[in-house]
């Protein structure tokens, strides 16, 4: 199973960067014999200040056709690292070829892709910053594929 972070903004070089490309990279060593993978990040930018609806349009086109939508959004659901492994491996198990885990802007996630999405997941009830939430996700992938594999990285 593919999977998109699909996000709203640009990613500069520096600390933020390095750890998502690092921890993608690990995803990839990993998930490559457990069927999950590649990850990439697709950024998009609302270049004509259009707000969440506009986000939401250019959100929709960067996530691949038919792929199982997920959201970043305070108000989702709150999942520990095994029980979100066990997520990506059912969605894997049933034959879902792509995965988009949607990032939105500042304002957050326009509510009409908020209702098209097969799930909402949370980092909790508190606001992070965007470009934090990228990481705490893709270092989240790379522990669930590591739940997965069975490996030592996690522990309970």
């Amino acid at each position: 199973m593919r999977i998109s972070i699909c996000a709203v903004g640009r990613l500069r070089a520096g600390p933020e960067k390095t750890l998502i490309d690092d921890y993608l990279t690990r995803f990839d060593r990993t998930g490559r014999a457990l069927g999950l993978g590649p990850a990439r990040v697709v950024e998009v930018e609302d270049r004509k200040g259009g707000g969440m609806g506009a986000e939401a349009g250019l959100l929709r086109r960067a996530a691949p056709t038919g792929a199982v939508l997920c959201t970043l959004d305070e108000r989702g659901k709150a999942l520990s690292s095994p029980e979100l492994a066990q997520r990506l491996g059912a969605w894997r198990d049933q034959g879902r070829g792509d995965l988009a885990l949607v990032i939105g802007g500042a304002d957050g996630i326009d509510p009409g892709l908020r209702a098209e999405a097969d799930m909402a997941l949370s980092f909790g009830r508190m606001v992070w910053p965007h470009m934090l939430v990228r990481v705490m996700l893709a270092e989240q992938l790379y522990r669930a594929a590591t739940i997965l594999a069975g490996g030592p990285y996690h522990r309970d």
